[in-house]
């Protein structure tokens, strides 16, 4: 199963500060649909990402009906991205 979006990287404040993406209201949805047959356990997923030409594997956590995509720091480095940027996302969840 694959999705391309677009969203706007936004930093968490939590005990475990990290940045993330939110996966679309539709695309999310979609995903929702089979995710017991690929979640390993609390509704995470695992996934293969694509930011620019920098691609890296991740699970995608359950928030609010929809999915967090966590955007490393070696990403953001690579790709020159910061809290604010909007990107273009390819994921494809391993099924």
């Amino acid at each position: 199963m694959e999705f391309e979006f677009n969203g706007t990287i936004f930093f968490w404040r939590g005990p475990a500060p990290w940045y993330f993406v939110t996966m679309p209201e539709n695309e999310s949805r979609d995903l929702k649909a089979v995710s017991a047959e690929v979640t390993y356990g609390w509704g995470v997923i695992p996934v293969h990402v694509q930011i620019g030409s920098t691609e890296y594997k991740t699970s995608l956590f359950p928030k609010d009906g929809l999915y967090l995509v966590p955007i490393k720091a070696s990403v953001r480095k690579a790709e020159g991205l910061d809290e604010g940027d909007d990107v273009s996302i390819r994921l494809i969840v391993d099924m």
